[in-house]
């Protein structure tokens, strides 16, 4: 299970090569094909006299040629690379096109809520960004989405009809089986078909076009003029059937791939949750709806393959961008006996509470050795991407430890800014009235009172809630204005440089928060994969190492051998444990910025050398697991919670 994450991280880039390749061979055969239509149309269907044959050898001149090649280019490309554009601003643009409407993370309304709660719990056991949760109103089928280039600036939509019509678990086995998109890299795969669709498309669109303006001018010109239109309504006519034909075998590509990462989805959202009756009765409910999961949105048919269902009624076998609903409930419930329940139409439902697991889950403890700690810890890797039940079981009761009224102001964008504020207020007084006298004059005098409301809750609280609570603040941090975020990062950078020195958690929480919400606010592209190998990096990863190894040990020879744990799994040549305090944070970020442009599979083997350093002395520190955590978000590899328990 160890190389699950990191090799469907490479099956999600190799498919997104392949369908560029596909995409290059469409465009070639767009381009011979309009080359011939305009040697027919544009040359009168030239015949040689003897034979009456059609004369083809007018496709081969060069002026014709370059036009078909540079029209398709422009037409084709320009296209396609205008809906990416359009769409670049994440999964919001797309929920938005399908008519979602943000919810108030604060929201009152039953059915709101609890799915609220739900996507909060799936997204901290998974160690993902709570997403903004977009509701589709005027939806009554049973369906739901997950959109976005990266894990930073995905959503979560879902139809009314599903929020009203779903229990708790189904609702669950839902948002886990979305969540698996999100981890398995298939966002940015569908928004890519998307784009590359909708440049084809346009060819189809343009002939369209041209054939209309041909009809209408030939109402105005009749007689002598009425021949010289014959070509142009040829060439309309060309165009939209070249159009079609480009779009029909690219819906044969979107369905083929659509299908299989259903298939992987479901799979995997079973194996999160642990409760196969949830996913299938919400597949069950699906086909027992008179609307189903169809989608009325006129945008619907483009983004039909996002769906957890089938958004569009029509064609089916080939062109069906999802298996056959029976087919999906019977691979999850073997011994399902084919009979579908009745779905009535419900209005308001009522929250389900949050289930209690006695006792909070153990996190890494602050400092207290555990035994067996090690080998839990290194099998940690096999959850990126797979989290388990008991990592839903302890979201759910880290948040049923919050007291509800932290909870309630990370819910909303002023709240949630001072609750930031208030995890990075110094402990020590002399620091602390520095840092509230800059609040006082830079930050919005309503989150300053809210700060001051807050702190001595918020002080009182187990240190291991501090980057979950983080995690509950970004859908609200996310909805602050351009302005507001300007000012709110400046507020942040002031807090933890206040006292000179920056410590392991500011560090840890500074790195999350902004990697996080500039995606968002600043529309910042995803990194290109650059390394292949290890051997570019072991600068990087040395100092990464060295971080580790010195933040869980305060004797320099247990630091020493801690780095040498990691380093023997790198087989770094000749590595060196960096000094303390070396050069700073300032340089661990430069060198994360390096590893994320790495492989999968490079990655893979920094977290695994990471992990066989913090638990070098079996034992792992929150520092540690802070400082691991915001490693892992770095490279873009969610990581769960460390669940540790001691060996019986």
């Amino acid at each position: 299970m160890a190389t699950d994450f990191f090799e469907r991280q490479d099956i999600a880039r190799r498919n997104t090569t392949r369908l560029v390749i596909l995409f290059v061979l469409a465009v070639l055969a767009i381009m011979a094909s309009i080359d011939l239509l305009l040697a027919a149309t544009m040359g009168y269907l030239t015949r040689d006299p003897g034979s009456g044959a059609i004369d083809w050898t007018l496709a081969a001149d060069p002026q014709i040629l370059a036009f078909a090649v540079a029209g398709t280019l422009i037409v084709v490309g320009g296209g396609s690379l205008f809906k990416i554009a359009q769409l670049r601003g994440g999964g919001r643009v797309v929920a938005e096109e399908l008519g979602g409407r943000r919810l108030n993370p604060d929201t009152a309304v039953p059915s709101e809520r609890q799915l609220l709660n739900v996507v909060e719990e799936v997204a901290i056991a998974s160690g993902t960004p709570v997403p903004p949760v977009y509701l589709l109103d005027q939806e009554e089928g049973i369906n739901a989405f997950a959109a976005g280039f990266t894990p930073g600036d995905a959503v979560i939509g879902v139809t009314r009809g599903a929020a009203e019509r779903l229990t708790r678990d189904e609702l669950q086995g839902v948002m886990a089986h979305e969540f698996s998109h999100i981890l398995n890299g298939d966002m940015r795969l569908n928004i890519r078909l998307i784009g590359l669709l909708h440049g084809i498309l346009i060819i189809g669109i343009l002939g369209y076009f041209l054939l209309r303006m041909t009809a209408f001018s030939g109402h105005r010109r009749r007689s002598r003029q009425e021949g010289n239109q014959l070509p142009i309504l040829a060439l309309g006519a060309g165009l939209m059937a070249i159009g079609f034909f480009g779009t029909f075998f690219g819906n044969l590509i979107k369905a083929a791939v659509s299908r299989q990462r259903e298939f992987l989805a479901d799979a995997s959202a079973v194996q999160f949750t642990r409760q196969p009756a949830g996913l299938a009765g919400a597949l069950k409910k699906i086909g027992g709806l008179a609307s189903g999961s169809a989608i009325q949105s006129p945008n619907a048919p483009e983004a039909s393959h996002m769906f957890f269902g089938r958004a569009t009624r029509g064609l089916s076998g080939l062109f069906s961008t999802h298996p056959r609903l029976a087919t999906r409930i019977r691979r999850i419930d073997p011994s399902w006996d084919g009979s579908l329940p009745e779905v009535a139409p419900v209005t308001g439902g009522v929250v389900t509470e949050r289930s209690a697991v006695p006792g909070l889950a153990s996190l890494a403890g602050a400092g207290a050795a555990a035994v067996g700690v090690g080998p839990r810890v290194a099998r940690a890797i096999d959850h990126l991407g797979q989290p388990s039940e008991a990592h839903i079981r302890y979201a759910v009761e880290l948040v049923n430890a919050l007291p509800p009224s932290i909870v309630s102001a990370a819910h909303e964008p002023h709240g949630a800014r001072a609750v930031v504020y208030v995890l990075l207020l110094d402990r020590r007084p002399g620091p602390r009235q520095t840092q509230m006298a800059h609040l006082s004059e830079a930050a919005d005098p309503g989150v300053y009172r809210e700060t001051l409301r807050l702190a001595p809750a918020i002080d009182r609280l187990d240190v291991r809630t501090r980057l979950p609570l983080l995690d509950i603040t970004l859908p609200a941090l996310r909805a602050l204005t351009a302005a507001q975020y300007e000012r709110f990062k400046q507020n942040v950078n002031r807090l933890v440089e206040a006292d000179d020195t920056i410590d392991p958690f500011e560090w840890s929480l500074h790195r999350i928060l902004l990697h996080e919400l500039e995606t968002h606010h600043s529309n910042v592209a995803p990194p290109r994969v650059r390394h292949h190998t290890l051997a570019p990096l072991q600068p990087q990863c040395e100092l990464v190492l060295s971080v580790l190894a010195r933040a869980g040990q305060r004797d320099a020879a247990a630091a020493e051998r801690a780095y040498d744990q990691g380093r023997r799994t790198l087989n770094l040549p000749q590595g060196r444990l960096h000094p303390a305090g070396g050069n700073g944070f300032a340089a661990l970020d430069d060198a994360l910025g390096a590893l994320e442009e790495a492989a999968p599979r490079v990655k893979r083997q920094i977290l695994q050398a990471a992990v066989a350093c913090i638990t070098a002395d079996d034992t792992v520190t929150v520092t540690e697991a802070e400082l691991l955590r915001a490693f892992s978000a770095s490279l873009g590899c969610p990581m769960p919670p460390l669940l540790l328990t001691k060996a019986g």
